[in-house]
């Protein structure tokens, strides 16, 4: 999966958000079939996705375009699938996992719809919003190479908020180990590792230190409510020019050590050796694909 740094959802109804959400942005924006669509309009924004999504294809031919369909408890999965499948979609955003079944259910039907409607490639986001799926994460994480993308886990109001019981706080510590289960599995499997949403809309400075911290344990973007959130997140999840240089200097120099018949050298005074190279390299590879270089 592409190294997505801003995932914004938008509601499956209103098509023209989804249109602000590529002004916005957005590295990838979800049409939400599920949490924002009243029961009504269910049907109705079936057709609309399906509309609109080559519409978006044609603004954005670079943005990821996902689908959050209706949970398979809802028994409305298959017809969410079945109408919205297409050519232009990149995946679906499939809700309410809770073990590697549930992964092989939803691969079921999109290996299905996939093949029925000249689709290819879909490519599966799970988010974790069950106490069972935090117990079961690295099975749900190997179950499919339709799985590409995690999300650890964080939000004041959402589903895990209710399943865990916790409280947020602004450092988001309390969500720290349901979090720290999800990247080590995203990590064991090399999976995209993504962080859950800041829903405090107004609060641009909270949003940016939560993303810092996220990506400072390791997360490699995160899940978006509004457009404004957008350009914070992007920022903070892309290597600056300086961090760049900085990594290409240091395996640079240790590629000349190497040369010179040495395995540690010092640089910018901090000892170096192959293993700080390999992680170096390891981050340039990650950082050309947010930055598309090349």
């Amino acid at each position: 999966m592409h190294p997505y740094r801003s995932i914004l959802f938008v509601p499956a109804h209103k098509p023209a958000w989804a249109h602000k959400a590529i002004a916005a942005g957005a590295d990838c924006v979800v049409l939400d079939l599920e949490d924002s669509v009243p029961s009504d309009l269910k049907e109705e924004s079936r057709r609309t996705v399906r509309e609109t999504l080559p519409k978006l294809r044609r603004a954005a031919p670079d943005v990821g375009l996902f689908v959050r369909p209706n949970a398979l408890d809802t028994r409305l999965s298959g017809a969410d699938l079945e109408a919205v499948v297409c050519p232009e979609l990149d995946g679906l955003f499939t809700p309410k996992i809770r073990n590697a079944t549930d992964v092989l259910r939803w691969e079921t039907l999109i290996d299905w719809f996939e093949a029925r409607n000249q689709a290819d490639g879909l490519e599966m986001i799970v988010p974790v919003e069950m106490v069972d799926a935090i117990t079961n994460c690295f099975e749900i994480a190997s179950a499919s190479p339709r799985v590409g993308a995690m999300i650890g886990p964080t939000s004041e109001h959402a589903d895990i908020a209710r399943a865990v019981g916790y409280r947020q706080s602004p450092e988001g510590t309390e969500t720290l180990y349901l979090r720290s289960r999800i990247l080590l599995a995203c990590r064991q499997y090399g999976l995209h590792a993504l962080t859950g949403l800041w829903e405090d809309l107004a609060d641009l400075d909270g949003l940016r230190s939560f993303a810092d911290y996220g990506l400072q344990l390791g997360f490699r973007g995160q899940i978006v409510i509004h457009p404004s959130h957008v350009a914070v997140v992007n920022d903070v999840y892309t290597p600056s020019d300086e961090e760049v240089a900085y990594h290409e200097e240091l395996v640079a120099t240790m590629e000349k050590a190497v040369a010179d018949g040495q395995g540690a050298v010092r640089f910018r005074g901090q000892h170096i050796d192959l293993a700080h190279a390999d992680k170096a390299r390891d981050w340039l590879a990650h950082a050309r694909l947010v930055r598309r270089d090349g």
